[in-house]
């Protein structure tokens, strides 16, 4: 069995064509979809500890069961090929193939992902595996998770493993997916896993998550052919000030900061910005936070970026006194996820509308992204590795699925890519988000943002009007009409 790895160089095709080579893909999370959570030796994760504390999922859901993609992948590996999915985009479940982050591997928990990957390439689709996608094994946590730094090392050898057992048929690979939300969201907000709240430790973990990468990228470099691609998955706020006062492009700034190049500056230009250290330097002391060596090893080349993106982000800095709603698109808490700019505000732009998850809807986002972003780092090929929305879906009495909301959606924002290319943006695939239904972090099983629809109770699938124009799309490698399919 050998992997598929097509030329990913885009060449410009004529007319509406998406580059020759551009990657048409869906993607899915380990603990979103696979369920079978205490089985084949997996151990539990921060995921399965959080959603099992009363009060932090919606619901009280877990994934425990999810979609069942663990005892299903045959099935839905045969309707990804139905729709013409060129690529699926995975994550591995690190307590499923390394129960305690310490240790030999489980080969049952491997075995699941040779099989999985053999069905990919049996299928014709290309399997793109990305190491970590939040679940982090709660021994690890236990012993103070990624604030700390032995956490790094641990990675690179479950990076090892991982590589060792899937690099000879798996030729795209990606680090980590939004390490801002591991870190922010998990250790600032602790509105995810593993729901603490303090800024001192998201800032560590930020920094052990950089590391973490750059560790993986070496032993990945150093197992894997030649032909294999590597990358990380961030995702990059489009960050606009709310006004064009001074203050709110401070804001932005701040916010620009801690969020984007808190990541982007030690993985592609090997420092700290050095007005992050200025914001932050009241919660951490960065010069003995970054040893020696440290940002040699972060910044470690990437074969490609992968960028996710939803929604924009609209800042601005209140005035002194002056109370407001932190309307930030990441969850209600008390706590803030952005260390240093606490008291930033965020805001819903007007006139926009929305998607379920109260997410305004804006295609320029994304095209503003893609452009700053090769503007910022230039020979460094892009892809879009999330986009996608939640609506309130329903099965009709005919036993269809008809989402018109998310094929406007996808429209505007695959017309962005195409926008994007067309003015020079090194861009090389979409992964839709996602793939089926499945269980959405703290929001439990309310939010629907797959293609397929996933009954739960019966784990029936059921493809969307969505599912169906985006096989239409990848048939054409092109938009059809606005409204057509």
């Amino acid at each position: 069995m050998t992997a598929v790895r097509p030329d990913t160089t885009p060449k410009q095709a004529p007319g509406t064509q998406f580059p020759t080579g551009f990657i048409w893909g869906a993607a899915t999370a380990s603990y979103q979809v696979e369920g079978a959570a205490a089985e084949g030796g997996r151990t539990p994760s921060i995921w399965d500890t959080f959603s099992r504390t009363p009060g932090k999922v919606r619901n009280g859901d877990t994934g425990d069961i999810a979609a069942d993609h663990y005892h299903r992948y045959r099935d839905d590996v045969a309707l990804m090929k139905q729709l013409g999915l060129k690529a699926y985009r995975f994550s591995v479940s690190w307590s499923r193939v390394q129960p305690t982050g310490r240790g030999p591997a489980v080969e049952r928990g491997l075995d699941f992902y040779r099989k999985l990957v053999d069905e990919l390439l049996d299928a014709g689709i290309m399997p793109v595996a990305t190491l970590y996608h939040w679940d982090l094994p709660q021994e690890l946590e236990d012993a103070g998770g990624w604030p700390e730094r032995v956490t790094a090392d641990r990675f690179a050898d479950y990076a090892a493993i991982v590589s060792g057992a899937l690099g000879d048929r798996v030729g795209m690979w990606t680090t980590l997916n939004e390490p801002w939300c591991s870190a922010y969201l998990g250790y600032g907000s602790g509105v995810h896993a593993p729901g603490r709240t303090e800024p001192a430790a998201a800032l560590q973990a930020a920094h052990h998550l950089n590391l973490a990468h750059g560790r993986a990228i070496e032993v990945l470099r150093a197992q894997l052919p030649a032909a294999a691609q590597t990358s990380v998955t961030l995702n990059l706020h489009q960050v606009r000030p709310l006004t064009d006062s001074e203050a709110d492009a401070d804001a932005a700034r701040r916010i620009d900061a801690v969020g984007n190049r808190v990541f982007t500056g030690p993985m592609l230009r090997g420092e700290y910005p050095e007005d992050l250290i200025t914001d932050t330097s009241h919660l951490v002391d960065w010069s003995k936070l970054v040893k020696d060596g440290d940002l040699a090893t972060i910044s470690r080349p990437v074969d490609a970026l992968g960028i996710n993106y939803y929604t924009p982000t609209l800042v601005s800095t209140p005035a002194q006194g002056a109370s407001y709603a932190r309307s930030d698109a990441h969850g209600a808490s008390d706590h803030s996820p952005w260390p240093g700019s606490e008291h930033v505000a965020f805001h819903l732009p007007e006139g926009k509308e929305r998607t379920a998850m109260d997410w305004s809807i804006d295609p320029d986002g994304l095209y503003n992204l893609l452009m700053d972003t090769h503007r910022d780092h230039p020979g460094l090929p892009l892809m879009v590795t999330e986009n996608g929305a939640a609506f309130d879906d329903y099965v009709s009495p005919e036993g269809k699925v008809e989402d018109p909301e998310r094929v406007a959606y996808l429209h505007g924002h695959l017309d962005a890519v195409q926008r994007a290319v067309a003015d020079g943006a090194d861009v090389r695939g979409y992964f839709l988000w996602s793939f089926m239904d499945n269980f959405e972090w703290a929001y439990g099983y309310s939010k629907r943002f797959g293609a397929v629809y996933v009954d739960y109770a019966s784990q029936r699938r059921i493809p969307k009007t969505s599912a169906h124009w985006y096989s239409d799309v990848i048939r054409r490698h092109a938009l059809p009409p606005v409204g057509g399919v």
